[in-house]
């Protein structure tokens, strides 16, 4: 990991789970960033309805490498 990285922030939701959630958060940014070679979840929530999760929810952290 030797360079400079940049670290981007971002919430990604699944109506499954949070590993899912997660897992759509990094195929969206993989879109538009390029050289991505970490992530951290640096928080869990979640939306209920009607007394039922009707959302899983992640924050979490990107890093990758800055191009030169």
């Amino acid at each position: 990991m030797a360079g400079t990285h940049k670290i981007t922030e971002l919430v990604g939701t699944s109506p499954v789970s949070f590993a899912e959630a997660t897992k759509a958060a990094v195929a969206e940014a993989a879109n538009t960033i390029r050289h991505m070679e970490w992530f951290e979840v640096a928080e869990e929530s979640g939306r209920i309805k009607d007394g039922k999760v009707e959302e899983f929810q992640v924050r979490l952290k990107i890093g990758f490498k800055i191009e030169r």
